[in-house]
């Protein structure tokens, strides 16, 4: 799990998409970002300029340039000696602008990274934003594979030979598609929401038993494989004899309580494993009674219902 973030990697990692130059500070590319203060500061890891609470990386638009050009010269040596004294890991220039000298001789004093951008302000607010958050985000890796499902992110999980991998490709023969085999990555990105991802040496990849290392894209396409899917279900193998054998379990099904993921709650099927059972088939029907619950139709609810209205009809008067 990434716990911090350094200038430089911000800086490389966005390069490209903001187009930004450094102009000083470079010794103080190694300044970081904690995950912790992604929970702790306010108002924000990346904002405009703010004096009272600082931004870790300090926009400076047209507006800011012109707030300190209002100051005297006595009032804004002061402002950019507290600017630098909280130690932001960066302070950015918008569209371009030119840089005043004392700034910069500001910067260079206390190798506080420098950065000028053709963007405008509020696209460099959003990018760093969400690139920020992304990166700082709780990771977890599980076992298992994590598939889409008719267009629901499905973890198949279970005790090794439990065959998940067979599973996995006869679903990929019916239509749906792999995100990741073996060690599945998950991010919390949102409050309600765990996106999946596949590291990357293991990138369109599935082991079978038997059969060894294939490459899905190559034998079934492109669209056999997805880059990410969030993910909304699990559903658990397990073994035949060790499924849950009272009578109730006939009527609404091997679930169990939902499993913790992160800081969220994943609803969790359990599917007995015996020889003659269509998994492939069993995996999808799970699925679509998911997506059914999830509007709020429970199928085993409503037998039940209909069960006890027929018991009070029968009953003598």
């Amino acid at each position: 799990m990434r716990t911090r973030i350094s200038a430089k990697e911000v800086f490389d990692q966005l390069q490209e998409r903001l187009g930004w130059r450094w102009i000083t500070g470079q010794r103080g590319g190694d300044r970081q970002i904690e995950r912790s203060e992604q929970v702790t500061r306010r108002p924000s890891l990346a904002g405009y300029l703010n004096v009272i609470h600082p931004n870790k990386v300090q926009i400076i638009g047209a507006s800011e340039l012109a707030w300190l050009d209002t100051l005297d010269a006595r009032q804004r040596w002061e402002k950019l000696e507290i600017i630098m004294g909280f130690a932001p890991m960066a302070l950015v220039i918008t569209q371009n602008q030119a840089c005043p000298t004392d700034l910069r001789n500001a910067c260079e004093e206390s190798d506080t990274p420098l950065w000028i951008s053709p963007k405008r302000g509020h696209e460099i607010h959003s990018l760093l934003q969400y690139h920020l958050a992304l990166e700082l985000a709780p990771r977890v890796t599980l076992h298992g594979v994590f598939m889409e499902i008719y267009s629901i992110g499905v973890l198949i999980t279970g005790e090794a030979g439990a065959g998940k991998s067979e599973l996995a490709l006869e679903l990929i023969s019916r239509g749906h598609r792999l995100v990741a085999d073996d060690a599945p990555e998950f991010t919390q990105i949102a409050p309600d929401v765990l996106d999946g991802t596949c590291p990357e040496m293991l990138q369109d990849m599935l082991e079978v038993r038997g059969l060894g290392v294939m490459n899905i894209r190559q034998m079934f396409g492109d669209t056999a494989v997805k880059r990410n899917k969030y993910l909304r279900l699990i559903v658990h193998l397990v073994n035949y004899q060790n499924a849950t054998p009272e009578a109730m379990a006939r009527l609404t099904g091997e679930t169990s309580a939902p499993r913790r993921v992160l800081d969220l709650d994943v609803p969790e099927f359990h599917l007995p494993v015996a020889p003659g059972r269509n998994l492939a088939v069993l995996t999808e029907a799970a699925v679509r009674l998911h997506i059914l619950r999830v509007k709020g139709a429970d199928p085993a609810a409503a037998f039940l219902a209909r069960h006890a209205a027929l018991l009070g009809q029968s009953e003598p008067t």
